[in-house]
């Protein structure tokens, strides 16, 4: 069976919750920790997608135009909650920077189809999936510590994810 190509994503680091994704990461397969694990070179784990996925890499002259426009944001997030699909995620509020931020780049690239139409585009930081051992009550107390917690969306990175091969290609500071 061939390996699957990979893909790119623009998406809003979130550092806050960068310890519990990558540890929740690697616990699943540790081929998309990264080709790079080298300060400045590797990617946030845990984000909100602003736009994927890319099956090759989106001119970057207009993610950085966009990104140039783009007024870098706070937000919080402290609700934790699950979608029907069972994907356990954190909620930012308010969503409406990111909802502006995926319109200016699906305006730029409509070829792309968020999470290829399967799911509607709603923000969300991808924490955890409902499992053996893992439900929304359980990532909860797991992040007791960390949430609520504030953030400022002040960077979009363009990730490549493919196992053993991802990795940041290029982050853009937002205005």
């Amino acid at each position: 069976m061939p390996q699957w190509p990979g893909h790119a994503v623009l998406q809003v680091p979130v550092p806050e919750l960068e310890d519990f994704v990558r540890e929740r990461t690697a616990h699943y397969d540790t081929g998309f920790l990264g080709a790079s694990e080298v300060p400045g070179q590797c990617h946030v784990h845990a984000h909100v997608t602003a736009l994927g996925p890319f099956l090759s890499p989106p001119d970057v002259r207009i993610v950085r135009g966009i990104a140039a426009r783009t007024a870098a944001f706070g937000h919080t997030l402290s609700r934790i909650e699950v979608f029907p699909d069972g994907i356990i995620h954190a909620v930012p509020e308010p969503k409406a920077p990111f909802r502006a931020l995926t319109a200016a780049m699906r305006e730029a690239f409509p070829e792309v189809i968020p999470y290829g139409g399967l799911h509607e585009v709603n923000p969300h930081v991808t924490l955890d999936a409902v499992g053996p051992g893992v439900d929304v009550e359980w990532v909860r107390e797991c992040l007791s510590r960390v949430l609520p917690c504030s953030s400022r969306a002040e960077a979009l990175d363009l990730v490549w994810y493919e196992q053993g091969n991802t990795r940041l290609m290029e982050r853009f500071a937002l205005a």
